[in-house]
């Protein structure tokens, strides 16, 4: 259990001065920016574009998703832990995120942090290895939205009781240490788990399995809030708000799978269909093992399951045909919802808004399918190597996400309580953390 300590700091000038310093040295620090001499399709480069848009718009549609799943007093605190990412995460990927993620390879683990310091060499011009139909800059800006949206997705399994400066703490380190080693394995040329032939289309791995046990390893190490220990009722503050984050999440997904295909192709239409079948399939798996159970089928219900389908066709998009995509979609949405279940009935595990059950579990189920289902290698194609591969890959990636995530939790609670007070707790976030809320 980590410390709850009642003593309220800010450490706004301290971050002041660095983002001042980060700027200063931007604009004197020597770089390059490769112009293009190529000619582009300016098909691909609009394509992209609008990719990038539609993924930046998913993680305000996370932010609408989680904060109306939370109680009134804690609505703002947690919509802001989404947000804040946007311009937190920015900066983190000019300075340094990139060049983690795509520079040159040490050793198939990490990027050279170096090669792209401050987007040293990064241009309108191509990068043949790793981006060579758009501007490596448009290629840069498009992973920055996956660098964004992965620690907004693991603020879910600690709302309604975390620190504010804690959580900006975490996203940073979650980023430099968790995120980008991970797009470097798997998206990087040389990454060792591309090398060895791991199929992850658009970031199963690298998003959402990666987000689900850290924020497994969140939940656990932060421990249970009091209402949570006291088992005291409580219903969504704001279905809208979750309808309209779901439908800001669909739409955006269209970029975030789509767009992995990095040209207006073929490929790309294959992910844009087999995105919307597996949501469409899993919001309606959801509703019916609902009403199996004797509920009523609910709008949250239908959200969270069009949500589990997104995540689990993420890793596939791009390599499985559109039925199993349907049957993708349907077999998370169970396997999901039986893991909400039992999360909630047979645990005392506080993963406040079930990031672990749907999109840990999710993203799993998700890079499973694809071992199984992928049309080049698969187990329906009659090899195994590539399904156990995946396996293989599972078992490293929830190793070094969960243990990564639970020694960064721990080490910033030795100089930055994670925890709020359970005085702050009990009167709500949006007032002790931010001085704003929703109530009247």
């Amino acid at each position: 259990m980590v410390k709850i300590s009642p003593k309220k700091k800010t450490y706004g000038p301290l971050a002041f001065l660095l983002l001042l310093a980060v700027s200063f040295v931007a604009c004197f620090y020597p770089t390059i920016h490769p112009d293009a001499i190529e000619s582009f399709d300016t098909g691909n480069i609009a394509w992209m574009i609008l990719s990038s848009a539609l993924v930046l718009l998913m993680t305000p549609g996370l932010s609408f998703f989680y904060g109306g799943m939370v109680k009134p007093k804690n609505v703002i605190s947690t919509m802001l832990q989404s947000f804040i990412a946007l311009g937190v995460i920015s900066i983190l990927w000019y300075v340094v995120g990139f060049s983690l993620a795509f520079g040159d390879s040490i050793g198939g683990f990490i990027g050279n942090p170096l090669t792209y310091f401050m987007f040293d060499h990064v241009g309108t011009a191509s990068n043949p290895r790793i981006a060579s139909s758009i501007p490596f800059v448009l290629f840069a800006a498009f992973q920055l939205k996956f660098a964004i949206i992965t620690p907004a997705l693991i603020t879910g399994s600690f709302a309604e009781r975390v620190r504010f400066w804690s959580y900006l703490v975490f996203i940073c380190m979650f980023c430099i240490f968790i995120y980008c080693p991970l797009a470097h394995w798997t998206w990087h040329p040389d990454g060792f788990l591309y090398k060895m032939g791991v199929l992850d289309f658009a970031g199963g791995t690298v998003v959402h399995i990666s987000a689900g046990f850290a924020a497994l390893a969140g939940a656990i190490v932060l421990g249970r809030r009091k209402s949570h220990i006291e088992k005291e009722e409580f219903s969504p503050v704001n279905i809208p708000y979750v309808l309209l984050g779901t439908g800001l999440l669909w739409f955006g997904w269209f970029g975030f799978n789509a767009g992995s295909a990095l040209t207006a192709s073929p490929l790309a239409v294959l992910a844009f269909v087999n995105t919307n079948l597996a949501s469409a399939s899993a919001m309606i798996a959801w509703v019916l093992l609902d009403t199996w159970r004797g509920r009523n089928p609910s709008a949250l219900g239908a959200c969270i399951g069009a949500v589990v389908g997104l995540v689990a066709i993420t890793p596939a998009a791009g390599y499985v045909d559109f039925g199993p995509s349907i049957f993708i979609g349907v077999l998370a949405s169970m396997v999901s919802n039986i893991a909400v279940h039992w999360k909630t009935t047979r645990s005392k595990l506080d993963d406040t808004l079930d990031v672990f059950p749907c999109h840990g579990i999710g993203g799993i189920t998700g890079m499973i399918a694809t071992g199984i289902f992928a049309k080049n290698g698969g187990l329906i194609t009659g090899s195994t190597d590539l399904f156990f591969k995946h396996l293989l890959a599972l078992l490293i990636v929830g190793t070094f996400t969960f243990g990564g995530s639970y020694l960064i939790y721990k080490f910033i609670d030795l100089f930055l309580p994670l925890r709020v007070g359970e005085k702050a707790e009990e009167k709500g976030l949006d007032i002790t953390q931010h001085s704003e809320s929703v109530l009247a």
